[in-house]
């Protein structure tokens, strides 16, 4: 059973020291891609403030008896080893969680342990995944409750078809960068209310959305779906996920397809996927949802996940401010919902695609997921540290979102995504 997986036993300790409140204990082992002045990219899994060099890990054969070959490892992207599917990812784990384990003597005895372990502050951590197909959902209710009340009538708020199907369109991958990687304030048309002609120049209301994003292994062919049962089996692993908007270009392109240029300039990530049997002791009921699903979006059992999530505002002078206080829980459509629906008409997904979560939002303004909320449409500026305020994100600006799993014993964390913006180019 995935809740008994030996690897998330809270009881478990590591030889390699992880301080208190960390992200990376030895029941998380998140994947990543990483470098150092003298390794070059590889598969790396992140325990306290180490980085576990899988690479290595499989040359001195601490890794035998496992699908895997050496160049899986020593690879740009974690695609390698997660077209192994889910069962190997699930036996890769609890191999290293045994050999991290204070119990285990077969790897903290050894002669290799300062060639296998890199520090994570003299390291580089690179883009984990080569991202084929994005989707991006709309599976929060109160975020599409909020928007609705903002731009249409609060009392016919939500659309009619938003409690019937999970939301979504189809965003580009090839824009999504990893957290440090700085983003340049974005151009485009706008339109402002009293010209009768759009503008054009640099975006004016740009805005974060916090969000979480799910990674998966390789689906059924093209034609056959994926139920919400099988769900599971399907996705590799989570991380945090901040999809830039662009509101004013947004408000001026959206009618009638959708998000185009307001989304496509950039969308950020953590760079460790924490996966799907690390959070299996956070899953908790999800709301009752009314009207009753159609039959292929029913699902069982508990399939949402009690995620803390925050987001940050660090100014030029250094300062940082907590402007949001949210949970993966205010999710109305689960993962399972999101993922049988994307297949119920016969698209196939692959290995290495992605599908967010959409904003993140909870019923008080303190957990409000993006600046459009937390402000109001910009009626409502936020102070800042410095006696500033802010009613969007300014040039200078760094957008730093956090998330983590907790219960009494065990936290399980995504570390974090941070993105500074510049001006426009």
């Amino acid at each position: 059973m995935v809740d008994t997986i030996h690897a998330n036993n809270p009881d478990l300790i590591s030889w390699v020291s992880v301080p208190d409140n960390s992200d990376f204990p030895i029941q998380n082992l998140p994947f990543g891609i990483y470098s150092t002045e003298t390794k070059s990219k590889r598969v790396g899994v992140a325990i306290g403030e180490q980085i576990l060099d899988l690479s290595l890990l499989f040359e001195y054969n601490y890794l035998s008896n496992l699908p895997f070959k050496a160049s899986d490892f020593k690879s740009e992207y974690l695609n390698s080893i997660m077209g192994y599917g889910k069962e190997s990812i699930r036996l890769l784990r609890g191999k290293i969680s045994n050999l991290l384990d204070k119990n285990n003597d077969e790897l903290q005895s050894s002669s290799y342990i300062n060639q296998v372990l890199d520090n994570q502050k003299e390291s580089t951590l690179h883009l984990p995944i080569n991202i084929g197909d994005y989707t991006d959902f709309y599976s929060s209710e109160q975020h599409a409750y909020n928007v609705g009340c903002m731009f249409r009538d609060p009392n016919n708020a939500l659309l009619p078809n938003w409690k019937h199907i999970p939301v979504g369109y189809h965003g580009r991958s090839s824009s999504i960068i990893a957290s440090g990687v700085p983003i340049h304030r974005p151009k485009g048309q706008q339109k402002l209310d009293d010209n009768p002609n759009p503008i054009y120049g640099p975006c004016k209301l740009l805005d974060f959305e916090l969000e979480m994003g799910f990674f998966t292994f390789d689906g059924k062919p093209l034609g056959e779906n994926i139920t919400t049962d099988e769900a599971d089996d399907y996705i590799f692993g989570m991380c945090l996920f901040n999809d830039w908007s662009a509101r004013d270009i947004q408000k001026w392109e959206y009618v009638p397809l959708g998000p185009f240029l307001a989304k496509n300039f950039a969308s950020s990530m953590s760079p460790w996927i924490v996966t799907l049997d690390a959070l299996q002791p956070y899953k908790i009921p999800g709301p009752k949802q009314e009207p009753a699903v159609l039959p292929y979006l029913e699902y069982r059992g508990e399939k949402h996940y009690d995620i803390d999530l925050e987001v940050s505002i660090k100014i030029p002078s250094g300062e940082e401010k907590i402007v949001s206080k949210s949970n993966f829980k205010n999710m109305y459509w689960n993962m399972n919902q999101q993922l049988a629906h994307h297949t119920v008409n016969g698209c196939d997904i692959r290995c290495g695609d992605l599908l967010a979560s959409g904003t993140i939002s909870g019923e008080n303004k303190e957990a409000f997921g993006s600046m459009l909320e937390i402000s109001w449409k910009g009626t409502k500026p936020v102070e800042m540290p410095d006696g500033s305020s802010r009613k969007f994100i300014n040039d200078g600006d760094t957008v730093i979102m956090r998330g983590s799993a907790n219960n009494q014993k065990i936290k399980i964390g995504f570390g974090e995504v941070s993105t500074l913006v510049l001006p426009a180019k």
